[in-house]
Protein backbone atom coordinates (compact mmCIF):
# COMPACT_ATOMS: atom_id res chain seq x y z
CA UNK A 1 0.00 0.00 0.00
CA UNK A 2 2.41 3.34 -0.92
CA UNK A 3 0.41 6.34 -0.19
CA UNK A 4 3.03 9.33 0.25
CA UNK A 5 1.92 11.68 2.88
CA UNK A 6 4.11 13.36 5.53
CA UNK A 7 3.27 11.66 9.15
CA UNK A 8 4.16 13.41 12.03
CA UNK A 9 4.92 10.74 15.33
CA UNK A 10 4.36 11.65 19.07
CA UNK A 11 5.70 9.04 21.37
CA UNK A 12 5.29 9.46 24.73
CA UNK A 13 6.34 7.90 27.78
CA UNK A 14 5.09 4.07 28.81
CA UNK A 15 6.31 0.83 27.92
CA UNK A 16 4.10 0.80 24.33
CA UNK A 17 6.55 3.27 23.43
CA UNK A 18 8.60 0.42 22.06
CA UNK A 19 5.87 0.00 19.36
CA UNK A 20 6.45 3.16 17.74
CA UNK A 21 9.77 1.80 15.90
CA UNK A 22 6.90 -0.94 14.20
CA UNK A 23 4.69 1.74 13.63
CA UNK A 24 7.36 4.44 12.05
CA UNK A 25 8.64 0.88 9.78
CA UNK A 26 4.94 0.48 8.40
CA UNK A 27 4.50 4.24 7.34
CA UNK A 28 7.88 4.19 5.78
CA UNK A 29 7.21 1.40 4.05
CA UNK A 30 4.44 2.95 2.57
CA UNK A 31 6.32 5.43 0.93
CA UNK A 32 5.64 8.36 3.69
CA UNK A 33 7.49 11.06 4.79
CA UNK A 34 7.95 10.61 8.55
CA UNK A 35 9.09 12.55 11.60
CA UNK A 36 8.85 11.60 15.16
CA UNK A 37 9.11 13.91 18.41
CA UNK A 38 9.56 12.33 21.88
CA UNK A 39 8.92 13.50 25.52
CA UNK A 40 11.65 13.05 28.06
CA UNK A 41 10.26 10.25 29.59
CA UNK A 42 9.54 8.46 25.78
CA UNK A 43 13.23 8.00 25.55
CA UNK A 44 13.54 5.59 28.92
CA UNK A 45 11.84 3.03 26.53
CA UNK A 46 12.91 3.24 23.15
CA UNK A 47 16.25 5.61 21.70
CA UNK A 48 16.27 8.51 19.34
CA UNK A 49 18.93 6.45 17.59
CA UNK A 50 16.45 4.05 16.67
CA UNK A 51 13.49 6.08 15.79
CA UNK A 52 15.94 8.35 13.82
CA UNK A 53 17.15 5.61 11.36
CA UNK A 54 14.29 4.20 10.71
CA UNK A 55 12.37 7.59 10.27
CA UNK A 56 15.58 8.80 7.71
CA UNK A 57 15.02 11.94 9.85
CA UNK A 58 16.99 13.60 13.13
CA UNK A 59 14.17 12.96 16.02
CA UNK A 60 12.64 16.33 18.15
CA UNK A 61 12.83 16.02 22.02
CA UNK A 62 12.97 19.40 22.47
CA UNK A 63 12.14 23.21 21.45
CA UNK A 64 16.39 22.80 21.11
CA UNK A 65 18.42 20.85 19.57
CA UNK A 66 22.19 19.74 20.76
CA UNK A 67 23.37 22.61 18.39
CA UNK A 68 21.03 24.89 19.95
CA UNK A 69 18.85 25.09 17.09
CA UNK A 70 15.25 25.74 17.09
CA UNK A 71 13.07 22.91 16.62
CA UNK A 72 10.00 24.63 15.31
CA UNK A 73 6.85 23.28 16.48
CA UNK A 74 4.83 25.53 14.20
CA UNK A 75 6.56 24.51 10.80
CA UNK A 76 6.48 20.70 11.90
CA UNK A 77 2.39 20.86 12.64
CA UNK A 78 2.57 22.82 9.46
CA UNK A 79 3.82 19.92 7.35
CA UNK A 80 2.23 17.14 8.94
CA UNK A 81 -0.72 15.84 6.68
CA UNK A 82 -1.69 13.95 9.67
CA UNK A 83 -0.15 13.80 13.69
CA UNK A 84 -0.45 10.45 15.77
CA UNK A 85 0.51 10.10 18.92
CA UNK A 86 1.08 6.63 19.97
CA UNK A 87 1.23 5.88 22.71
CA UNK A 88 -0.60 8.51 24.18
CA UNK A 89 -0.10 8.67 28.05
CA UNK A 90 -2.61 9.66 30.56
CA UNK A 91 -0.10 12.32 31.48
CA UNK A 92 -0.31 13.86 27.89
CA UNK A 93 -4.14 13.04 27.42
CA UNK A 94 -5.03 15.39 30.69
CA UNK A 95 -2.22 18.00 29.32
CA UNK A 96 -4.01 17.89 25.66
CA UNK A 97 -7.33 17.61 27.31
CA UNK A 98 -6.90 20.89 29.23
CA UNK A 99 -4.17 22.93 26.87
CA UNK A 100 -1.39 22.60 29.17
CA UNK A 101 1.89 23.00 26.68
CA UNK A 102 5.26 22.57 29.07
CA UNK A 103 7.09 20.41 25.80
CA UNK A 104 7.96 20.23 21.94
CA UNK A 105 4.96 17.52 21.67
CA UNK A 106 2.02 19.32 22.92
CA UNK A 107 3.16 22.25 21.33
CA UNK A 108 2.91 20.91 17.66
CA UNK A 109 -0.23 19.47 19.10
CA UNK A 110 -2.15 23.18 20.05
CA UNK A 111 -0.02 24.16 16.88
CA UNK A 112 -1.52 21.66 14.59
CA UNK A 113 -4.69 22.23 12.39
CA UNK A 114 -4.76 18.92 10.79
CA UNK A 115 -5.95 15.90 12.35
CA UNK A 116 -4.12 14.47 15.16
CA UNK A 117 -5.33 10.71 15.95
CA UNK A 118 -4.61 9.31 19.65
CA UNK A 119 -3.71 5.94 20.45
CA UNK A 120 -4.06 5.48 24.40
CA UNK A 121 -1.99 3.46 26.26
CA UNK A 122 -2.30 2.90 30.20
CA UNK A 123 -3.07 0.34 32.75
CA UNK A 124 -6.95 -0.99 33.45
CA UNK A 125 -7.77 1.55 36.60
CA UNK A 126 -6.41 4.58 34.57
CA UNK A 127 -7.70 3.78 31.19
CA UNK A 128 -11.65 3.59 33.44
CA UNK A 129 -11.04 6.32 35.54
CA UNK A 130 -13.62 8.62 34.97
CA UNK A 131 -10.63 11.54 34.40
CA UNK A 132 -9.42 9.89 31.43
CA UNK A 133 -13.08 8.58 30.13
CA UNK A 134 -13.65 12.35 30.62
CA UNK A 135 -10.37 13.34 28.84
CA UNK A 136 -10.85 11.16 25.87
CA UNK A 137 -14.38 12.65 25.40
CA UNK A 138 -12.85 16.07 25.33
CA UNK A 139 -10.53 15.12 22.67
CA UNK A 140 -13.03 13.95 20.40
CA UNK A 141 -15.14 17.00 21.02
CA UNK A 142 -11.66 18.78 19.89
CA UNK A 143 -12.14 17.05 16.70
CA UNK A 144 -9.30 14.73 17.62
CA UNK A 145 -9.91 10.58 16.54
CA UNK A 146 -9.19 8.17 19.26
CA UNK A 147 -8.43 4.54 18.28
CA UNK A 148 -9.22 2.73 21.62
CA UNK A 149 -7.74 0.60 23.61
CA UNK A 150 -7.11 -2.79 22.82
CA UNK A 151 -8.38 -5.98 25.84
CA UNK A 152 -5.28 -7.74 26.36
CA UNK A 153 -2.67 -8.61 29.00
CA UNK A 154 -0.96 -5.36 30.82
CA UNK A 155 2.16 -4.26 32.00
CA UNK A 156 1.39 -4.67 35.35
CA UNK A 157 0.15 -8.13 35.08
CA UNK A 158 -3.78 -7.19 34.39
CA UNK A 159 -5.79 -8.58 31.81
CA UNK A 160 -8.05 -6.45 30.59
CA UNK A 161 -8.55 -2.65 28.65
CA UNK A 162 -5.65 -0.39 28.40
CA UNK A 163 -2.92 -2.18 25.94
CA UNK A 164 -2.43 0.40 22.41
CA UNK A 165 -4.00 -0.88 19.71
CA UNK A 166 -1.07 -2.97 17.59
CA UNK A 167 0.75 -0.67 15.13
CA UNK A 168 -0.71 -2.46 12.38
CA UNK A 169 -4.19 -1.67 13.12
CA UNK A 170 -2.70 2.36 13.66
CA UNK A 171 -1.26 2.22 10.23
CA UNK A 172 -4.77 0.95 8.52
CA UNK A 173 -6.77 3.36 10.10
CA UNK A 174 -4.41 6.61 9.71
CA UNK A 175 -4.07 5.29 6.15
CA UNK A 176 -7.78 4.72 5.78
CA UNK A 177 -8.61 8.33 7.25
CA UNK A 178 -6.19 9.96 4.43
CA UNK A 179 -7.49 8.23 1.56
CA UNK A 180 -11.20 9.33 2.79
CA UNK A 181 -10.12 12.97 2.05
CA UNK A 182 -8.31 12.28 -0.96
CA UNK A 183 -10.62 13.55 -4.03
CA UNK A 184 -10.69 10.30 -5.23
CA UNK A 185 -12.02 7.96 -2.66
CA UNK A 186 -13.56 5.00 -3.59
CA UNK A 187 -13.71 6.36 -7.35
CA UNK A 188 -13.35 3.07 -9.57
CA UNK A 189 -10.50 4.08 -12.30
CA UNK A 190 -9.44 1.47 -15.37
CA UNK A 191 -5.97 2.12 -17.54
CA UNK A 192 -5.00 -0.45 -19.58
CA UNK A 193 -1.29 0.50 -20.59
CA UNK A 194 1.75 -1.42 -22.80
CA UNK A 195 1.86 -2.92 -26.13
CA UNK A 196 0.76 -6.49 -26.76
CA UNK A 197 1.85 -9.44 -28.44
CA UNK A 198 0.40 -10.67 -31.36
CA UNK A 199 1.52 -14.95 -31.80
CA UNK A 200 3.29 -16.02 -35.21
CA UNK A 201 4.29 -19.13 -34.04
CA UNK A 202 5.20 -20.00 -30.38
CA UNK A 203 8.79 -17.89 -30.72
CA UNK A 204 7.66 -14.98 -32.66
CA UNK A 205 5.48 -12.19 -32.18
CA UNK A 206 3.91 -8.63 -33.80
CA UNK A 207 4.34 -6.05 -31.12
CA UNK A 208 5.30 -2.36 -30.79
CA UNK A 209 7.60 -0.59 -29.18
CA UNK A 210 5.77 0.50 -26.03
CA UNK A 211 6.94 0.63 -22.73
CA UNK A 212 4.06 1.18 -21.14
CA UNK A 213 5.54 3.90 -18.91
CA UNK A 214 3.10 6.39 -19.44
CA UNK A 215 -0.03 4.24 -18.64
CA UNK A 216 1.94 3.07 -15.16
CA UNK A 217 2.20 6.46 -14.09
CA UNK A 218 -1.11 7.57 -14.98
CA UNK A 219 -2.48 4.61 -12.83
CA UNK A 220 0.22 5.78 -9.84
CA UNK A 221 -1.45 9.40 -9.74
CA UNK A 222 -5.25 8.16 -9.76
CA UNK A 223 -3.83 6.02 -6.83
CA UNK A 224 -2.14 8.52 -4.90
CA UNK A 225 -5.36 10.49 -4.84
CA UNK A 226 -7.56 7.65 -3.62
CA UNK A 227 -8.66 5.72 -6.41
CA UNK A 228 -9.45 2.19 -6.44
CA UNK A 229 -7.04 1.55 -9.87
CA UNK A 230 -7.18 -1.39 -12.36
CA UNK A 231 -3.82 -1.71 -14.47
CA UNK A 232 -4.43 -3.79 -17.68
CA UNK A 233 -1.22 -4.23 -18.45
CA UNK A 234 0.22 -6.07 -21.13
CA UNK A 235 3.97 -7.26 -21.60
CA UNK A 236 6.26 -5.19 -19.83
CA UNK A 237 9.52 -4.91 -17.83
CA UNK A 238 8.07 -2.05 -15.63
CA UNK A 239 8.50 -2.05 -11.91
CA UNK A 240 7.53 1.02 -10.64
CA UNK A 241 3.98 0.21 -10.06
CA UNK A 242 2.59 1.16 -6.77
CA UNK A 243 1.15 -1.53 -4.83
CA UNK A 244 -2.35 0.05 -4.27
CA UNK A 245 -2.89 -0.36 -8.18
CA UNK A 246 -4.04 -3.69 -9.14
CA UNK A 247 -2.33 -5.00 -11.98
CA UNK A 248 -4.07 -7.69 -14.47
CA UNK A 249 -1.22 -8.81 -16.99
CA UNK A 250 -2.15 -9.61 -20.48
CA UNK A 251 -0.42 -10.76 -23.56
CA UNK A 252 -2.74 -10.36 -26.75
CA UNK A 253 -5.13 -7.70 -27.98
CA UNK A 254 -7.94 -10.32 -27.07
CA UNK A 255 -6.20 -10.83 -23.66
CA UNK A 256 -6.65 -7.30 -22.74
CA UNK A 257 -10.14 -6.74 -24.99
CA UNK A 258 -11.37 -9.33 -22.34
CA UNK A 259 -9.71 -8.21 -19.42
CA UNK A 260 -11.21 -4.48 -19.67
CA UNK A 261 -14.53 -5.07 -20.96
CA UNK A 262 -14.80 -7.53 -17.90
CA UNK A 263 -14.12 -4.62 -15.26
CA UNK A 264 -15.26 -1.91 -17.70
CA UNK A 265 -19.68 -1.43 -16.57
CA UNK A 266 -18.75 -0.55 -12.57
CA UNK A 267 -15.70 1.79 -13.71
CA UNK A 268 -16.34 5.58 -13.44
CA UNK A 269 -12.91 6.80 -15.33
CA UNK A 270 -11.40 4.98 -18.22
CA UNK A 271 -8.08 5.78 -19.58
CA UNK A 272 -7.05 3.58 -22.52
CA UNK A 273 -2.95 4.09 -22.75
CA UNK A 274 -2.43 1.17 -24.09
CA UNK A 275 -0.36 0.46 -27.73
CA UNK A 276 -2.88 -2.07 -29.18
CA UNK A 277 -1.70 -4.28 -32.39
CA UNK A 278 -4.05 -3.72 -35.07
CA UNK A 279 -3.59 -6.61 -36.91
CA UNK A 280 -2.89 -10.24 -36.05
CA UNK A 281 -1.30 -13.23 -38.08
CA UNK A 282 -5.00 -14.98 -39.37
CA UNK A 283 -3.49 -18.51 -38.52
CA UNK A 284 -0.57 -19.17 -35.68
CA UNK A 285 1.67 -21.79 -36.52
CA UNK A 286 1.87 -24.47 -33.76
CA UNK A 287 5.98 -24.65 -34.02
CA UNK A 288 8.20 -22.91 -34.99
CA UNK A 289 8.85 -21.64 -38.66
CA UNK A 290 11.64 -22.39 -39.93
CA UNK A 291 13.61 -20.56 -42.48
CA UNK A 292 13.78 -22.55 -45.64
CA UNK A 293 12.16 -19.76 -48.34
CA UNK A 294 13.14 -16.98 -49.16
CA UNK A 295 9.85 -15.29 -49.01
CA UNK A 296 7.31 -15.67 -46.10
CA UNK A 297 3.45 -14.27 -46.27
CA UNK A 298 1.64 -13.74 -43.26
CA UNK A 299 -1.92 -13.04 -43.76
CA UNK A 300 -3.01 -10.04 -41.13
CA UNK A 301 -6.42 -9.67 -39.95
CA UNK A 302 -7.76 -6.90 -38.02
CA UNK A 303 -7.75 -7.40 -33.98
CA UNK A 304 -10.79 -5.83 -31.76
CA UNK A 305 -11.24 -2.02 -31.43
CA UNK A 306 -11.04 -2.22 -27.53
CA UNK A 307 -11.92 1.97 -27.45
CA UNK A 308 -14.47 1.77 -30.03
CA UNK A 309 -16.52 -1.31 -27.94
CA UNK A 310 -15.85 0.97 -24.93
CA UNK A 311 -17.30 3.95 -26.61
CA UNK A 312 -20.10 2.20 -27.78
CA UNK A 313 -21.02 0.95 -24.34
CA UNK A 314 -20.46 3.82 -22.21
CA UNK A 315 -23.01 5.22 -19.95
CA UNK A 316 -21.44 6.67 -16.84
CA UNK A 317 -17.66 6.31 -17.36
CA UNK A 318 -15.58 9.09 -18.42
CA UNK A 319 -13.73 7.67 -21.52
CA UNK A 320 -10.07 9.03 -22.49
CA UNK A 321 -8.29 7.87 -25.30
CA UNK A 322 -4.61 8.29 -26.89
CA UNK A 323 -3.28 9.34 -30.19
CA UNK A 324 -0.19 8.58 -31.33
CA UNK A 325 0.92 9.46 -34.98
CA UNK A 326 3.64 10.35 -36.89
CA UNK A 327 1.78 13.05 -39.40
CA UNK A 328 -1.57 14.86 -39.55
CA UNK A 329 -1.59 14.09 -35.24
CA UNK A 330 -4.58 16.74 -34.10
CA UNK A 331 -6.47 16.03 -37.29
CA UNK A 332 -6.25 12.11 -37.01
CA UNK A 333 -6.86 12.74 -33.06
CA UNK A 334 -9.80 14.66 -33.46
CA UNK A 335 -11.43 12.67 -35.67
CA UNK A 336 -10.49 9.60 -33.05
CA UNK A 337 -11.95 11.32 -30.00
CA UNK A 338 -15.15 11.97 -32.26
CA UNK A 339 -15.50 8.50 -33.88
CA UNK A 340 -14.89 6.15 -30.75
CA UNK A 341 -17.35 8.32 -28.19
CA UNK A 342 -14.67 9.46 -26.13
CA UNK A 343 -14.66 12.68 -23.81
CA UNK A 344 -11.07 13.64 -23.74
CA UNK A 345 -8.07 12.02 -25.98
CA UNK A 346 -4.34 12.64 -25.14
CA UNK A 347 -2.21 13.32 -28.77
CA UNK A 348 1.18 12.80 -28.92
CA UNK A 349 3.57 12.20 -31.53
CA UNK A 350 5.65 9.30 -32.42
CA UNK A 351 8.25 10.90 -34.12
CA UNK A 352 8.95 14.23 -31.97
CA UNK A 353 12.07 13.70 -29.89
CA UNK A 354 11.73 13.49 -25.75
CA UNK A 355 7.80 11.77 -26.78
CA UNK A 356 6.84 8.54 -27.71
CA UNK A 357 7.60 4.85 -27.38
CA UNK A 358 10.13 3.86 -24.26
CA UNK A 359 10.63 7.59 -23.11
CA UNK A 360 11.58 8.70 -19.99
CA UNK A 361 9.29 12.06 -21.09
CA UNK A 362 6.37 13.21 -23.11
CA UNK A 363 5.17 16.20 -24.73
CA UNK A 364 0.78 15.68 -25.22
CA UNK A 365 -1.47 18.20 -26.55
CA UNK A 366 -5.35 17.66 -24.06
CA UNK A 367 -8.54 17.69 -26.63
CA UNK A 368 -12.43 17.39 -25.44
CA UNK A 369 -15.20 16.83 -26.65
CA UNK A 370 -15.56 20.46 -27.72
CA UNK A 371 -12.48 20.83 -29.76
CA UNK A 372 -10.48 22.36 -26.81
CA UNK A 373 -7.01 22.19 -27.19
CA UNK A 374 -4.47 22.26 -24.54
CA UNK A 375 -0.75 21.76 -24.99
CA UNK A 376 1.61 20.92 -23.09
CA UNK A 377 5.84 21.37 -22.81
CA UNK A 378 7.98 18.36 -23.08
CA UNK A 379 8.33 17.07 -19.66
CA UNK A 380 8.62 13.85 -17.54
CA UNK A 381 5.70 11.34 -17.74
CA UNK A 382 4.94 11.45 -13.99
CA UNK A 383 4.10 15.13 -14.54
CA UNK A 384 2.53 14.48 -17.81
CA UNK A 385 0.48 11.42 -15.65
CA UNK A 386 -0.43 14.46 -13.29
CA UNK A 387 -1.60 16.93 -16.42
CA UNK A 388 -3.90 14.02 -18.00
CA UNK A 389 -5.96 13.40 -14.29
CA UNK A 390 -6.26 17.22 -13.40
CA UNK A 391 -8.20 17.45 -17.39
CA UNK A 392 -10.37 14.52 -16.34
CA UNK A 393 -11.51 16.13 -13.35
CA UNK A 394 -11.98 19.06 -14.26
CA UNK A 395 -14.34 17.94 -16.89
CA UNK A 396 -17.54 18.76 -14.99
CA UNK A 397 -16.24 21.82 -13.38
Amino acid sequence: MQLKRNILIGVCGGIAAYKAANLVRLFIKANCNVKVIVTKSAQDFVTTKTLGVLSKNEVVTDFFDANANWNNHVHLAEWADVFVIAPLTANTLAKMASGVCDNVLLATYLSCKKKTIVAPAMDLEMYQHATTVSNLSKLKEFGNLVIPAQNGELASGLIGEGRMAEPEFIFEFTINYLKKNLPLFEKKVLINAGPTYEAIDPVRFIGNRSSGKMGVCIANYFAQLGANVNLVLGPSTITTISDQVNVIRVESAAEMQQACINKYDEMDIVVCSAAVADYKPKQVSESKIKKTEEHLTIELVKTADILSEMGKRKTKQVLVGFALETNNLLEYAKQKLEKKNLDLIIANSAVEAGAGFGSDTNKVTIIDKHNNLTTFELKSKELVAKDIVHAILNLNK
